[in-house]
């Protein structure tokens, strides 16, 4: 039996695409727990430990049931997806558009860690690190984080990780010259050979892979990434841009409801709202 979970946005898309090969469960109406628990059977599930944390496994998956980690992923073995994406280049934002800089920014992580007595921290959360290195890109269609991921230490050393090919722009940049880069495959390696006692991650992004790796060598002392409520508190230019883009976005808006206004409505589909209001 194969069952795909999604959530309300998706039940008719994931019936119409894979209603025959797949039951469709939403979320949160069923959980897979409540699927795959059975009175006095014991099931065993595998799962990439790559791409669920704790909290996930947690929150999905009740004790009955046996969760076998599975390191070598089996979709990547059998995907045919040869077709080769366009690299697109990390970018910097200046000061002038974030209001901080990069070490301003670091000294304050810095400082939260000394405070609670961390010596390192793992920051998992894509955004969080756009955020923090004042870094873009395009990985996403329409969002500007940049796949990647940081180790932060108290004295100051910086490792990032992301895909080599898109970093050749940054890496030569006087702003980043501290950063270490490195690649995924070199977290094991980078995690044995830092020192302290104490490590923060954060439970909703940290995979229990990368989790697992850490415990080997260090005490988790905090679960939650601060970069969240420090980003949560915009300064000045911040706050300055962010009305600057709701005023664009309104326009935006306005002209687009002008132009249904305007054309006979019976003429207009779905589709063609989407591709105006994308223009």
């Amino acid at each position: 039996k194969n069952y795909l979970f999604v959530d309300g946005r998706y039940t008719l898309q994931a019936k119409n695409q894979s209603g025959k090969e797949f039951k469709i469960i939403e979320i949160p109406h069923k959980s897979p727990k409540d699927i795959f628990y059975k009175k006095n059977k014991k099931i065993c599930l595998g799962y990439d430990p790559q791409l669920f944390t704790n909290f996930t496994i947690r929150k999905n998956f009740n004790k009955p049931i046996i969760l076998k980690p599975i390191i070598d992923n089996l979709i990547d073995r059998i995907s045919k997806d040869s077709e080769r994406k366009k690299i697109i280049y990390f970018y910097n934002l200046g000061k002038k558009i974030t209001g901080q800089s990069i070490d301003f920014k670091i000294n304050k992580i810095i400082s939260k860690l000394k405070s609670k007595n961390i010596d390192n921290i793992f920051i998992s959360a894509p955004e969080n690190v756009a955020w923090l290195l004042n870094l873009r890109g395009k990985d996403n269609p329409h969002s500007p984080i940049p796949n990647c991921k940081l180790i932060l230490t108290k004295k100051r050393k910086l490792y990032f990780f992301s895909c080599p090919m898109k970093i050749s722009k940054i890496k030569s940049s006087k702003i980043y010259k501290n950063l270490k880069f490195t690649q995924y495959r070199d977290f094991n390696k980078i995690i044995n050979n830092l020192s302290g006692k104490t490590f923060c991650i954060d439970k909703s992004t940290c995979s229990i892979m990368n989790e697992n790796i850490i415990k080997t060598k260090f005490k988790i002392r905090l679960n939650t990434d601060p970069c969240y409520l420090m980003k949560a508190i915009k300064n000045k230019i911040e706050i300055k841009n962010m009305i600057s883009a709701h005023i664009k976005d309104g326009v935006a808006l306005t002209k687009f409801i002008y132009w249904i206004k305007n054309l006979n409505k019976k003429k207009i589909t779905e589709i063609d709202a989407q591709k105006k209001l994308e223009k």
